[in-house]
């Protein structure tokens, strides 16, 4: 009897408390609290950016392209003939 007692006692503290998130969660209050704080975010944001100083682009010509025909001494590897033990 007590262990049905304290089972039941489980599962209507279980009950009462999702009960609660969800009467929370979908009220009125709570949804112009989180409407209000995207919106102060927003202005945050906006107020920020404003502020923000641009840079200069600085990064014209900065990459050097090298061709392969330079390092003719390098040896050139192959993916088969690396795995093969024939020597």
């Amino acid at each position: 009897m007590i262990k049905e007692l304290k089972y039941f006692l489980f599962v209507l503290t279980i009950f009462i408390f999702f009960f609660s998130i969800g009467k929370y969660y979908f009220s009125d209050q709570n949804k112009k609290n989180s409407y209000r704080s995207i919106n102060k975010l927003e202005q945050k944001i906006d107020k920020f950016s404003d502020n923000l100083v641009i840079l200069k682009n600085d990064t014209k010509n900065i990459i050097e392209y090298i061709e392969n025909d330079n390092n003719k001494d390098k040896k050139k590897y192959y993916f088969w003939e690396l795995l093969s033990n024939n020597d």
